[in-house]
């Protein structure tokens, strides 16, 4: 007898993990994920201080201090350090963006207290030692010209470099480029860290299972007692200035190339727009963020251009960007690279239907419980978004628009956006493609190598 197929419910409304929030003894702000049953524990700190408060001749130094506070301290060498964290199973790392540091901690809950005891001691203690430093700085060396070999980085950095203003610290590699880091010095490391690494200003994020008085209290011993005397120093370096003119098409010459990375953006919005965030993150996977979407319909199962495109927005402190990219074959650079921004302009000829729209907001919205389904997650979506100064409310506020999304609603908000003019960068053979690339009458056409 054949069993008629069940009905299947519609998913129930789902809302972000809540926080409880504390405060330790220095003032220190700390935001506390309980989530039964997840015994890795998931710590973030948040110290946000923007990365343009870097010197411009020493750019870099403050990705050099995040990677080398726990080099050694006054207490441990580099050495001993390292023991103490692999012995207790405890992982440590730290990296620099544009709002700030994140510090990350992962360990099982019931060595967390001793993680953020040697995290406290990485953060009030450390010396740089110059062996140390040196090898950092090599190491940055290093990955600046593995980020110059691969055309996918190297589109990345072109692109900043040219829609930016270079006034702007946005322009230029977040680690620094050759020039500024070899420039660096310890005692730079050490005058960075001093007056830049407090915690005023700090927020502490702690995900898993969690005793919530048990956890306070192990970290108002650790973390609760760095102190740093005195005040900051100030700082007018600007935010990120998007440069003038109309578009911009710069070709990276690759000889011999047998694939170009094609990168297109344009300035966008910010998490605060007036259209609500819910809007972006579906025009997003409309346009660029599946293998159904515009982009992929044509390059990809059309044409055969390419393995694959994707596309989004980027949100900023103050407004952001909209970016699609991919690679395609050397023969058909000229071609992809007009069809490419051919889908993008006919958005708003050809609108998004309701089916598209549909299938935007229903994986996004019901995606949502698995890609927060564990603590790190949510630890890292609660510290990215206090470096943009919002809670994770802001996450269940967007999912909620999210579900009551229209077409219309998703065409309003691509409109208020798709006459921003669009930067271009070609990683490719320049010598066979950018004659053609100049005859499509897109913008002014630069080759670089």
């Amino acid at each position: 007898m054949v069993q008629p197929r069940p009905a299947v419910a519609a998913a129930e409304p789902w809302t972000f993990p809540a926080a409880t929030q504390h405060t330790l003894d220095n003032g220190m702000r700390v935001l506390l994920y309980n989530r039964p049953g997840q015994h890795i524990t998931s710590t973030r700190l948040v110290v946000p201080v923007p990365l343009s408060v870097e010197p411009r001749q020493l750019e870099g130094v403050a990705t050099l201090v995040s990677r080398t506070m726990d080099e050694g301290t006054a207490t441990h060498t580099a050495d001993e350090l390292a023991e103490l964290f692999e012995r207790d199973g405890i992982a440590l790392s730290a990296g620099y963006g544009a709002r700030g540091m994140t510090v990350e901690l992962e360990a099982m809950a019931s060595r967390s207290a001793r993680g953020w005891e040697l995290l406290t001691e990485s953060l009030r203690e450390p010396v740089f030692p110059q062996e140390e430093v040196d090898r950092h700085l090599r190491q940055r060396l290093a990955e600046y010209d593995q980020e110059q070999a691969s055309p996918t980085a190297r589109a990345a950095l072109e692109w900043a470099g040219v829609f930016y203003d270079q006034a702007s610290r946005a322009a230029r590699s977040a680690a620094g480029l050759p020039d500024t880091v070899r420039a660096i010095t310890r005692d730079d490391a050490v005058r960075f860290h001093a007056d830049w690494v407090r915690p005023a200003g700090a927020t502490v994020v702690v995900a898993g299972a969690l005793d919530e008085a048990a956890t306070l209290d192990a970290l108002n011993r650790s973390l609760g007692s760095w102190q740093v005397n005195g005040e900051a120093p100030q700082s007018d370096s600007p935010a990120a200035i998007v440069a003038e003119g109309g578009p911009r098409i710069r070709f990276v010459d690759r000889p011999g190339a047998v694939q170009t990375e094609i990168y297109v953006g344009s300035f966008g919005p910010d998490r605060r727009d007036a259209h609500g965030w819910a809007p972006y993150p579906a025009l997003g996977f409309a346009v660029g963020g599946s293998p159904g979407a515009r982009l992929d319909a044509v390059l990809r199962e059309e044409k055969g251009y390419t393995y694959g495109f994707r596309a989004g927005f980027r949100p900023r402190a103050a407004g952001g960007v909209f970016v699609a990219s991919g690679s395609v074959r050397s023969d058909v650079t000229v071609e992809a690279t007009e069809l490419t921004l051919s889908i993008l302009d006919q958005v708003s000829g050809k609108p998004l239907t309701d089916e598209e729209t549909r299938s935007a907001v229903d994986y996004i919205g019901k995606t949502a419980p698995a890609r927060y389904a564990t603590a790190d997650a949510v630890a890292d979506e609660a510290a990215a978004l206090e470096l943009d100064g919002l809670s994770t409310e802001f996450v269940s506020s967007y999912l909620a628009q999210l579900a009551g999304l229209t077409a219309d609603d998703l065409n309003a908000a691509w409109g208020a956006w798709a006459q921003e003019p669009r930067t271009v960068v070609l990683v490719g053979d320049a010598e066979a493609h950018a004659d053609g690339v100049r005859a499509l009458g897109r913008g002014e056409v630069t080759v670089v190598r």
